[in-house]
């Protein structure tokens, strides 16, 4: 982030690498927010924060606020391999006499592995947060263009090794999963399938078409410039469309505001407006709304979907989890560091992508070979490996390949233009 600077007429102004536009930065309340000029007393700013008090008016830049936030590396991970531990032996599917992965059902298997995988569902909702928090984050500063490119590299390369994998395992072990067409599994290999209409090559693709809703109606916010104000109103319009959509009868307004996982995300950019700026009455109360909203999905999804855990259990675990965000927010975990935790993060998004019907599929074909428990462990680590591979030598050389080639066609487009 860069340094304050002074304007013509004598406004105080954030300019730097973190920010593309010159916008007037107040402190209220410990707050940091671009907001009319106020009458405040004088503050002790945050530990490791930087001051400057340019024409009498003290300015606090938040030490926090550029820095890679360790712990949330871990929690991705752990909820990957909650929804894991779900997918192999906590599901109703799995619990069902005759199952195709099983065999019988798994809560006679196993039946305490499957009270505690249960729950493991929860995981995709707290992977909404964390995507909340981490796409505010990461864009801050950033031009659309930048933040279209990272949001390519991103994704695309893990997924398109994840659906030709996935299809290759289909044909090597048939019988558990229904393969699709060529044509569906290439339409797949764009992302936009559940747009057209055609089944995912694994189930968990539906989180993708989740996230790629929020990518778009977050870019008109990114496109105008970051700011406090502008997320704020945003979480606010968004959450009232996401409540009015299902009452609507319009289904354009129901397919944009993405009413089942709007409040996970809303969450999650609160909880960096925390972290960055500091808390307030107002971002606790968007935190306590999506708590209420995100609580009634919960029981709407165990009862329509799940229809294996229980509602106060799955709003337990989301609570908890809400509140370690909170903490890590507000600099609980700041001095949490390591390596190993940077690959933890690596490791989720393969590992999310290509877990579900290739593992329940070699487990259908191994079950008989080892005790359960131990096989649902050397599945997962199996593709723990996988997904290091996946990281290493898809994710990095191909990202690479495509930034730049957008780089360079973007360029174009520039040079085109003018």
């Amino acid at each position: 982030m860069g340094l304050p600077k002074t304007s013509e007429n004598g406004q105080v102004s954030m300019q730097g690498a973190d920010s593309r536009t010159s916008i007037p930065r107040r402190i209220v309340g410990g707050l940091q927010q671009p907001l009319p000029p106020l009458a405040v007393p004088e503050q002790q700013p945050p530990k490791g924060a930087r001051t400057v008090d340019p024409g009498g008016r003290r300015v606090v830049v938040r030490g926090r606020a550029g820095r890679r936030l360790y712990a949330i590396d871990g929690i991705r991970l752990a909820a990957a391999l909650m929804v894991a531990v779900h997918h192999y032996a906590g599901t109703h599917r799995v619990d069902q006499p005759g199952n195709a992965i099983w065999g019988r059902p798994v809560s006679e298997i196993m039946p305490t592995v499957f009270r505690f995988a249960s729950y493991g569902w929860i995981g995709v909702e707290i992977f909404f947060v964390i995507s909340g928090f981490v796409i505010c984050m990461s864009c801050w500063g950033r031009t659309p263009r930048q933040f279209f490119v990272s949001r390519v590299i991103r994704l695309y390369p893990a997924y398109w090794f994840a659906v030709l994998f996935t299809t290759g395992v289909l044909v090597a072990v048939p019988g558990v999963w229904e393969r699709l067409r060529l044509r569906e599994v290439l339409l797949n290999l764009t992302m936009l399938q559940s747009g057209s209409g055609v089944t995912n090559v694994d189930g968990v693709y539906w989180t993708l078409w989740s996230e790629l809703r929020f990518y778009l109606l977050f870019l008109v916010v990114v496109a105008t410039g970051l700011t406090y104000r502008k997320v704020v109103v945003f979480c606010c319009v968004w959450g009232a469309a996401a409540m009015l959509a299902p009452v609507s009868d319009f289904r354009l307004l129901e397919l944009a505001a993405n009413p089942e996982g709007a409040w996970y995300f809303i969450a999650g950019l609160a909880l960096y407006l925390m972290h960055r700026f500091g808390q307030d009455l107002l971002l606790w109360g968007i935190l306590a709304m999506a708590w209420l909203m995100g609580q009634l999905e919960l029981g709407q999804r165990i009862d329509e979907v799940e229809h294996v855990s229980g509602w106060r259990g799955s709003v337990l675990i989301f609570t908890v989890f809400l509140l370690v965000m909170v903490a890590i927010a507000l600099g609980a975990a700041d001095r949490v560091q390591g390596k190993w935790l940077v690959t933890a993060g690596a490791l989720t998004y393969p590992l999310y992508l290509t877990h579900y019907v290739a593992g329940t599929a070699l487990i259908n074909r191994l079950r008989d070979t080892m005790d359960a428990r131990l096989l649902v462990a050397v599945v997962i680590a199996g593709f723990l490996v996988l997904s290091w591979g996946v990281h290493r030598l898809v994710e990095r050389p191909v990202s690479g390949m495509l930034k730049r080639g957008l780089d360079t066609s973007f360029a174009r487009l520039r040079n085109a233009g003018g």
